[in-house]
């Protein structure tokens, strides 16, 4: 179940890296977070069907950001060799063990759920305060939560939102939708109210209480999400959360900071949290005319050699492992003693447990390299020698020199976002 004392969120990466003046320190809010589900099973094994579970997931969230910006900045604004691909979904014989499983883990008595949590935090929203867990991502830019109206059985075990038990909600025009790879979807009107996550507050943010929530958060402990991007991929068209709580001068400076670990981890609103980094922060500028946390001039590397380099990269928070474009993950595998192609549908590689390549990425400073335990999701089979790799190939449709970041690479390093100055900032953790 969800643990309320778990703390914090991490996020980012790095484009033009010069070493920048830290950030606002000691200003903000820090924010608890609960773990994020594992894609390795308790003894040790790669959970292979809901990694493609997760896998589907994220492209049809991104999906539906590339629809968004479409919508709100036409194809123009898409970047080079960006395209709205096919719904995914997940394939029958996955769905069926996965609901098999659940089925199993139901009828046992656990005595431990932590892997059933995710980086998620407790929000609130209207007037009096009506209380929401909440997956807090900067890969999407929209809030939605559930409504008291909702006619869907997943959200049953839902916190729900009630418009008319609230003294600051207003019902504005238009409507919410994401469509998801089960056949389901999340929809809903379109409201204004009071929204706070710890004492920062944004009067009138839009968001959605969504009457259909899509089966696939059915074992999520969130009841919803608060995306933390850019306007440019709201599904609303309005303003996400921190930019309304910024005009409404509820943060101290327009900043916020990540740390992810297995305890410790934490969301500061506000500024970075000197406490949890060490040394200086390397600065980098992002390109967010695509409405994402997007680092361009990035290059990857196998130890010391460089693989590939000269591409973007999104630091998603919403997103549990990270992708690549297959051709330049495949490059980079060349460079890994042992390395195999473990799931050629599904792109996901395998390499000796007993020596996990050293993978980092590099925006013209320092090298920001995954540690072992972050990129290894456990062997392909109970009793194997050969380990799942936290690097997939898939083109995800977000063009032909985007890779996506997900808490793989996030954990390794404290981020710091910046919505004024459009950049994401690493250090070192303490």
């Amino acid at each position: 179940m969800f643990n309320k004392t778990a703390l914090l969120l991490a996020v980012s990466l790095a484009l033009s890296a010069s070493a920048g003046p830290a950030p606002a320190k000691r200003s903000g809010i820090a924010v608890p977070l609960g773990k994020r589900s594992s894609l390795t099973t308790a003894d040790g094994v790669f959970d292979h069907d809901k990694a493609i579970a997760e896998s589907v997931k994220t492209a049809n969230k991104h999906r539906a950001n590339l629809i968004n910006l479409q919508k709100n900045k036409g194809v123009a604004a898409f970047h080079e060799g960006a395209e709205i691909k096919d719904l995914r979904k997940v394939p029958i014989d996955v769905q069926a063990r996965m609901e098999q499983s659940l089925v199993r883990r139901q009828a046992e008595k656990l005595t431990d759920e932590e892997d059933d949590e995710e980086w998620a935090g407790t929000i609130s929203i209207g007037t009096p305060a009506q209380k929401f867990v909440i997956d807090f991502d900067t890969g999407s830019s929209d809030l939605w939560v559930p409504s008291s109206s909702c006619t869907s059985s997943t959200c049953k075990k839902k916190n729900q939102y009630s418009s008319g038990s609230s003294s600051t909600s207003a019902k504005k025009s238009g409507s919410f939708s994401i469509e998801y790879g089960d056949g389901s979807s999340v929809k809903g009107s379109v409201y204004t109210d009071t929204v706070s996550v710890a004492n920062i507050v944004a009067t009138k943010q839009y968001f959605s209480p969504v009457t259909t929530l899509s089966s696939e958060f059915s074992n999520d402990p969130a009841d919803g999400i608060l995306g933390l991007a850019f306007p440019a991929i709201s599904n609303l068209n309005e303003n996400p959360f921190f930019y309304t709580a910024e005009s409404d001068g509820s943060v101290p400076t327009n900043e916020f900071g990540f740390k992810l670990a297995s305890s410790g981890s934490e969301l500061y609103l506000g500024g970075a949290n000197e406490d949890l980094y060490s040394g200086d922060i390397e600065f980098n500028e992002v390109d967010s005319s695509q409405g994402f946390w997007q680092i361009p001039g990035a290059s990857a590397k196998v130890g010391s050699k460089t693989a590939v380099s000269g591409f973007d990269t999104i630091i998603d928070s919403g997103t549990t492992i990270m992708y690549g474009p297959p051709s330049a993950v495949k490059q980079l595998y060349a460079k890994v003693s042992g390395a195999k192609l473990f799931d050629s549908t599904n792109g996901y590689y395998s390499f000796p447990c007993s020596s996990p390549p050293e993978i980092s990425f590099n925006y013209g400073g320092k090298d920001w390299t995954i540690s072992a335990d972050n990129i290894n999701l456990g062997q392909t089979e109970s009793g194997s020698s050969s380990c799942v790799s936290a690097l997939a190939a898939q083109d995800l449709g977000l063009g032909t020199d985007v890779w996506l970041l997900g808490d793989s690479f996030m954990k390794n390093q404290y981020t710091v976002f910046s919505v004024a100055k459009e950049s994401v900032r690493f250090a070192e953790l303490s």
